[in-house]
């Protein structure tokens, strides 16, 4: 019973103080939340998760503020992640499924999490060495010209103009577009690029004509995109206007936290660790590998239609709405991956 008490005691002081900015006395505390026990009783159970690290007083006349260890206990003690209400469900399905194509799907996933927390948001293009194959399609331009498109499942898709040697009928393309799925759709980008080295290898030379040439290019597009680290490696970051509003709620100037957050490398290492199991991450403080963030809390998930390809989440001070962020980022990777899934 004492031990719960102190919980509820902490989550209340966590609470206010996310709410108020200011350290929290026993008498707001009765004042605001129904713990039904005395003044005094509060006082012992302040003193008590001050003694055992949860709590701090920045003044002697002042009230308490979590520390990082507090936030830390606050949070594994959330029984759920907050539900989004069906208000914010459908904002945010609206706001992403106006999205033409996987650019703009990052670009507005990071400008709805900035909206939704007032936090820095952080969002990883998907990691292409991870990308399936969903689909290739075969169109006849002419005779002699093919285009070829290269769907992959983290959305990106690939285009390829195709010179053949000889005249391609109806019944060859079809022909050369299902020899082309059957190898490669469903596999990773590198077990269908050696999928394809194959059959253009087991083509014989009554084929070579149409399915070399044809093969060779979905080949090249594959190696071509699996080579392009930079897809890999980019991170858009929104909402950096947001840390005006934390004043001092920084150990330091915001200064190292910009420059930090300007360093690709940095933000990779920041969502790193979300993108696998689904769960959403959240590393307050010195927990995290960057020490300019020390003062920063980071909430992530990873995201993808199927196992993650990528991550999300947000940065901000460590005084933060944990509940309400952990929902946003959530909602926001879920729908992400739907969309993503039915494109």
């Amino acid at each position: 019973m004492q031990e719960e008490r102190r919980l509820a005691v902490l989550r209340a002081i966590v609470e206010d103080y996310v709410s108020t900015e200011e350290p929290v006395g026993s008498k707001a505390l009765v004042e605001r939340h129904h713990l039904n026990v005395s003044p005094a009783t509060i006082r012992n159970d302040m003193a008590a998760l001050e003694d055992e690290g949860y709590l701090h007083q920045p003044h002697t006349s002042a009230g308490r503020v979590p520390t990082d260890k507090g936030y830390r206990l606050f949070v594994d003690r959330l029984s759920t992640v907050k539900p989004t209400t069906q208000a914010e469900r459908r904002a945010i399905a609206g706001f992403l499924e106006g999205a033409v194509d996987l650019d703009d799907v990052v670009h507005r996933s990071v400008r709805l999490l900035a909206q939704l927390t007032r936090q820095v948001a952080v969002v990883q293009y998907p990691t292409l060495s991870r990308s399936t194959v969903r689909h290739i399609e075969v169109v006849a331009l002419t005779p002699m010209r093919l285009l070829l498109v290269l769907i992959l499942s983290s959305g990106r898709v690939e285009q390829r103009l195709v010179e053949l040697d000889a005249d391609i009928s109806d019944d060859e393309l079809a022909t050369l577009r299902t020899r082309i799925n059957l190898a490669a759709t469903g596999e990773v980008i590198a077990d269908a690029a050696a999928a394809l080295h194959a059959l253009v290898r087991g083509s014989g030379e009554e084929d070579a004509p149409i399915a070399s040439p044809a093969t060779v290019a979905v080949v090249d597009t594959l190696v071509e995109a699996m080579s392009d680290h930079r897809s890999d490696e980019r991170v858009v970051v929104g909402g950096t206007a947001n840390l005006a509003r934390f004043g001092d709620s920084f150990e330091t100037s915001v200064r190292p936290l910009l420059e930090a957050l300007e360093e690709q490398v940095v933000l990779l290492k920041l969502l790193g660790e979300a993108t696998t199991g689904g769960a959403v991450t959240v590393r307050i403080g010195a927990e995290g590998p960057i020490q300019e963030l020390a003062s920063t809390s980071v909430v992530a998930t990873g995201y993808g239609p199927d196992d993650a390809l990528a991550a999300l989440g947000i940065v901000g001070p460590t005084r933060m709405d944990y509940p309400g962020t952990m929902a946003a980022v959530r909602a926001v990777a879920r729908y992400v991956s739907r969309i993503l899934d039915e494109s």
